[in-house]
């Protein structure tokens, strides 16, 4: 009793509780220790004359959250979580307004609610509280407990009002900080999830990114379903336990109530969040069977992109809070992962019409030549998804062999497209009509000095004629890269033609060799983009080309030019130029 007494008449000091006051004012406006700022509110309340216990509380409507209590007994701060809803008629209404101190009787309250309990046990009478509003659409109650209401007198009002008052400011302060944190990280996982799903150009990747970086770090699922010509298709799936992935998968592709909530999000263009009662009906919530039941909630938001609808983002929650407050950002994802979907469509479909046309300035098959394999291979860049220049054919001859042409167009593009069409159909049409390569190539550079072109060509004229059991080659180059004989048992020599670049000068020449093809050889034609292919180190494709073409299994018939083509396109890091390759093995005996 005497050291009430005596922190009742510390307390009595107006300075002392003014000092005191103003450097909780100042904790609460940078939102600093927190635990501790509550403390010491509640043993300044306790030390005002006649208080027996002081009490506070957190709700969320009816949910109780939390109790705060110190009392005589028990002066150390005790923190109880509750987490339990009382509904509408167990609560005290929430604040509305300037917080406002009323006076009960503790006989009058709910004796069955966990505050009323921990007043009546401390022996008080009547109780002094002050409710404030807090975020998150919640609000807390301070409460003092006194033996009599003649405690309750105007000082006590007053300061119960301002201890509440620097909890609501501490409140805010902490808030916002809390809000400005969950930007920050929510700035930087999209960025970082931007990043992820923008790191790969094929639309399969893209959306599997999109599922891989939403689970688990935002929901307990996730699936991505794009409008396909034969409808609205799920085309990724992740679940955090692996176990209910496949029946996350089978409930995106089969479910119609689900098919019914993402077509009204597509039709209305707004996300959409559905939890509780809202998920009857469907796969999801506690009336649903199986692994649904264990979900909450689920969200749904639309991909739009460049004024297009994509699809539909979907996460599934287990736990509801997670999908409340988060419209801001879960529209950023959508909008981030739309975009990174709809550029990787985009990006596929020029590819393949890229491809498509590359095609079009090619042979569509090789032709049957007697004791001569054929085979060819390109490689598009595929990089700056522009037509590149590089072509090749192959003409019968009237004696039984064959005439091979290779060549490449500087440059890639529309006009690299029509030089290359104008390059190969020239040579080829006035080879077939019987003209020499020299007088074939002599035109086609006559062709490209009319056009007034600033690119340059670069072609390769190789005539093969039967000769017994092999065949006689004979080559004719405009600047192109020399071709490569293989022999039979793996050694491999090049075949010198050099000659002037085609498009350039009015008058050019050719450069020219000769060499014979035995059994089992074979005559190795490519473009630049094959010696120039270059790897991380800086070292060029070209110092290892005789020996990946010397290699055991490399100069077999069938496949030759693929393994060539792909062996280069493996080896490069860097360099975009689109790759050709064209060899004729002559076959061996027996």
């Amino acid at each position: 009793m005497e050291q009430h007494e005596g922190r009742a008449s510390r307390q009595a000091d107006d300075g002392w509780w003014s000092g005191r006051l103003h450097e909780l004012w100042r904790v609460a406006e940078t939102a600093q220790d927190v635990a501790g700022l509550s403390d010491s509110l509640y043993d300044m309340l306790l030390r005002m004359p006649g208080v027996l216990t002081v009490v506070g509380t957190r709700w969320s409507g009816g949910l109780l959250h939390y109790l705060r209590s110190v009392t005589w007994a028990e002066p150390t701060p005790s923190l109880t979580e509750i987490e339990q809803d009382y509904g509408e008629s167990g609560a005290a209404e929430a604040p509305d307004g300037d917080p406002a101190v009323t006076v009960h009787d503790v006989s009058g309250l709910d004796g069955a609610m966990p505050h009323v309990q921990v007043l009546a046990a401390a022996g008080a009478r009547s109780v002094a509280e002050c409710a404030v509003p807090l975020g998150q659409d919640g609000w807390a109650s301070f409460m003092v407990g006194t033996a009599d209401r003649d405690a309750v007198d105007a000082t006590l009002r007053t300061r119960l009002k301002q201890v509440a008052e620097v909890a609501m400011v501490s409140d805010r302060r902490i808030t916002a900080r809390r809000a400005d944190e969950v930007r920050q990280v929510s700035d930087a996982f999209l960025a970082e999830a931007s990043l992820q799903m923008d790191s790969s150009l094929d639309v399969e990747s893209t959306v599997r990114r999109v599922a891989r970086t939403a689970v688990p770090a935002i929901a307990e699922g996730c699936v991505v379903h794009l409008r396909l010509p034969e409808g609205l298709t799920p085309v990724s799936f992740a679940h955090m336990d692996a176990g209910e992935q496949q029946w996350l998968g089978g409930v995106a592709a089969e479910d119609t109530w689900l098919t019914d909530v993402l077509q009204r999000v597509l039709d209305a263009g707004r996300a959409l969040v559905l939890k509780g009662e809202e998920l009857e009906g469907g796969p999801f919530g506690p009336a649903s069977s199986g692994a649904g039941r264990a979900v909450r909630a689920i969200s749904v938001n639309p991909l739009n992109a460049r004024g297009r609808a994509l699809g539909t983002l979907t996460f599934i929650y287990h736990r509801v809070v997670v999908a409340e407050g988060a419209s801001r950002f879960l529209a950023g994802l959508a909008d981030r992962a739309a975009l990174a979907i709809d550029s990787s469509t985009l990006y596929e479909q020029r590819r393949r019409h890229v491809v498509s046309l590359q095609r079009h300035l090619l042979p569509r098959a090789l032709p049957r030549i007697p004791g001569l394999t054929l085979s060819s291979a390109y490689e598009v860049g595929d990089v700056s998804l522009d037509v590149g220049g590089d072509f090749y054919d192959a003409v019968p001859g009237a004696q039984g062999g064959v005439t091979l042409l290779i060549g490449d167009v500087c440059g890639r593009g529309a006009e690299a497209a029509a030089l290359t069409g104008l390059a190969r159909h020239t040579l080829r049409t006035l080879l077939e009509d019987g003209r020499t390569p020299e007088h074939a190539l002599g035109r086609l550079n006559e062709a490209l000095v009319r056009e007034g072109t600033s690119r340059f060509v670069t072609a390769l004229v190789a005539v093969l004629v039967p000769d017994g059991e092999g065949f006689r080659v004979r080559c004719w180059s405009a600047g192109h890269p020399a071709p490569l004989v293989r022999r039979e048992e793996g050694t491999v020599e090049e075949l010198p033609a050099h000659g002037d670049l085609l498009g350039v000068l009015e008058e050019i020449e050719y450069g020219s060799g000769s060499v014979r093809l035995a059994p089992g050889d074979a005559l190795v034609l490519f473009t630049d983009g094959v010696t120039e292919a270059r790897a991380a180190d800086g070292t060029f494709f070209e110092s290892r080309l005789q020996d990946v073409v010397a290699q055991k299994g490399t100069g077999e018939a069938q496949g030759f030019a693929e393994r060539l083509a792909e062996a280069a396109v493996q080896f490069r890091a860097t360099g975009s130029d689109d790759i050709a390759v064209l060899v004729a093995r002559a076959e061996p005996i027996g």
